[in-house]
């Protein structure tokens, strides 16, 4: 793999006045070593366009260029990175795209050109809006085919949650709806600068070529918001806010109206979503025997 002539990052933190700003969710890692790692995580990196958001001053940028990325997209909001982010670009001709923007605005589908991934220390304040923004995308398959992104460790094992625990809900269904997910490993607090108070997870999502069963999302969106808004209720409780007499659909989707919404696996949310497609049960005619 190919290597950079670049400062180390501390200096460049230090020329640029890169202090982390806190109300940008900023934590920046230092050491190449462990940017290599989540670089290499989102392998195949040759042949694709990686977007990546908040790079900061680069340090997982340098890595995903030196593991082999065709083309970086790097958006950022902090027009203090630019500088350093310039540098970078100027030591990869033409591999790098330095858009300065807030990502929650930006248009992702629009930015990639041919086959993209997504690979992202994400800023911890805006982490989970962006997850949702990619899961909830309306035409699937996705632009994307992978999803390589840092979360607070708590948020990922939200990501990955199987049913039956505490962590399980309604980001477990959708991710997991729409894509394979798996964690990938722990990043320690004193790896970054500066610390955050917790520890951090890489995380990788796989689009699903056709989710199954197959149902509108908007419709699960609800029946999840539904079943988990009342957690410790059971279901046939809890589904009252969207319907006002549940037990049919639970009926034909076969799932036990005594159960909680974190014991319902994600196959069984998809299919309460696809009859709700499919069946009026806003009154008694929808109700089975």
């Amino acid at each position: 793999m190919a290597e950079d002539s670049l400062p180390p990052l501390r200096d460049v933190i230090s020329r640029f006045g890169l202090q982390a700003k806190k109300n940008l969710g900023q934590n920046f890692l230092f050491d190449l070593n462990l940017t290599r790692r989540i670089a290499r995580a989102a392998a195949p990196l040759e042949g694709f366009t990686i977007i990546e958001v908040g790079p900061g001053p680069g340090g997982l940028t340098r890595a995903l260029l030196m593991e082999g990325a065709s083309r970086v997209i790097a958006i950022e909001r902090d027009d203090r990175a630019l500088a350093a982010l310039e540098e970078i670009s100027a030591s990869w001709p033409g591999k790098l795209v330095i858009v300065s923007a807030d990502a929650l605005e930006v248009d992702f589908a629009a930015l990639a050109d041919g086959p993209a991934k997504i690979a992202a220390n994400l800023p911890y304040n805006i982490a989970t809006e962006l997850l949702l923004g990619w899961l909830t995308v309306e035409r699937w398959p996705p632009w994307f085919s992978s999803l390589t992104l840092m979360f607070q460790k708590e948020v990922a094992e939200r990501i990955v949650a199987r049913p039956g625990g505490k962590d399980y809900g309604r980001l477990s269904v959708l991710s997991q709806y729409r894509c394979e997910a798996k964690k990938l490993f722990d990043v320690n607090r004193s790896a970054f600068t500066p610390p955050p108070k917790v520890t951090s997870s890489i995380v990788q999502l796989i689009p699903r070529a056709s989710p199954q069963p197959a149902c509108d999302l908007k419709m699960l969106e609800r029946v999840t918001a539904s079943a988990f808004g009342q957690r410790r209720k059971m279901l046939r409780s809890s589904l009252r806010t969207l319907l006002p007499q549940p037990e049919a659909l639970l009926a034909l989707a076969g799932i036990e109206p005594e159960l909680r919404a974190e014991q319902v696996p994600v196959e069984g949310f998809a299919r309460m979503a696809a009859l709700m497609g499919t069946r009026d049960f806003s009154s008694d005619h929808g109700r089975t025997a």
